[in-house]
């Protein structure tokens, strides 16, 4: 445990949204179980859903079938409960292969085509899945919230160092994939909410080669709790906006 953390808990523990389901895609990760984690406990196990490769249904990026199976999964749970699906977390992402494997571009010269392409099926395409099958479902009206987790370095506006081509690219493209997003949702739902967030650097496998001296490291836990603070705060005014886990506006 970090120095304080007991209390940032505490002091982070998030406020249940207005009922409904809650999903969480990328739930086998470190920010994605604590994610589940706390909406269970706010809500129930029984209206919090988190899909994963490692879940039944198997989801699954790499195949648009599962998306979609999982999807319709969701929505017979949505009927069972008579509850409306109302916030959904895309939680799912890439850096780096196992045990550091193709590390982040440090030049051009750097550049891999099966890095850009494994970057992108999972920082954006899969995503873009995941609206095609999941946003039908959300509720039509009152209280809808909708976040995908992305990168301040997906900032164009913010990138003043260059490198990380792959994952500065496909971040920026979900970014983009969530802001068009969240104009259609807004015609169906004017009371609708959808956005991307960073997280932070976070003590999880895809950070861990990069924590280094001085960054703020937080367990997954304490991000967990800050992204579901910050997510609650937001208004339908804000939506289609890109964010940090403290609730700031970050540029595109």
């Amino acid at each position: 445990m970090y120095p304080g953390e007991q209390s940032m808990k505490s002091e982070l523990r998030p406020p249940p949204f207005s009922g409904g389901l809650a999903v969480v895609l990328g739930a086998s990760g470190g920010i994605g179980q604590a994610l589940c984690g706390q909406l269970q406990q706010t809500r129930g196990k029984a209206l919090v859903l988190g899909l994963s490769r490692s879940d039944m249904p198997v989801f699954d990026y790499a195949s648009e079938e599962s998306v979609a199976a999982a999807a319709q999964r969701v929505g017979q749970r949505c009927e069972q409960e008579a509850s409306p699906l109302r916030l959904l977390i895309i939680a799912t992402g890439f850096l780096h292969g196992s045990q550091g494997a193709q590390l982040p571009e440090k030049s051009w010269r750097d550049l891999d085509s099966h890095y850009l392409q494994t970057s992108f099926a999972i920082n954006a395409i899969g995503p873009a899945l995941a609206i095609k099958h999941f946003f039908p479902l959300l509720a039509a009206d009152g209280d809808c919230r909708a976040v995908a987790l992305s990168a301040k370095v997906g900032s164009i506006g913010d990138n003043r160092l260059g490198g990380w081509y792959a994952y500065r690219a496909s971040k920026a493209a979900l970014n983009q994939l969530m802001h068009t997003a969240a104009i259609e949702l807004t015609r169906r739902n004017r009371q609708s909410i959808c956005v991307t967030m960073h997280p932070g650097t976070v003590d999880t496998p895809l950070s861990a080669p990069f924590a280094k001296t001085g960054l703020r490291v937080r367990s997954p836990e304490v991000a967990a709790a800050e992204i579901l603070a910050s997510l609650a705060t937001l208004t339908p005014a804000q939506t289609g906006g890109f964010f940090d886990y403290r609730g700031q506006v970050l540029p595109w």
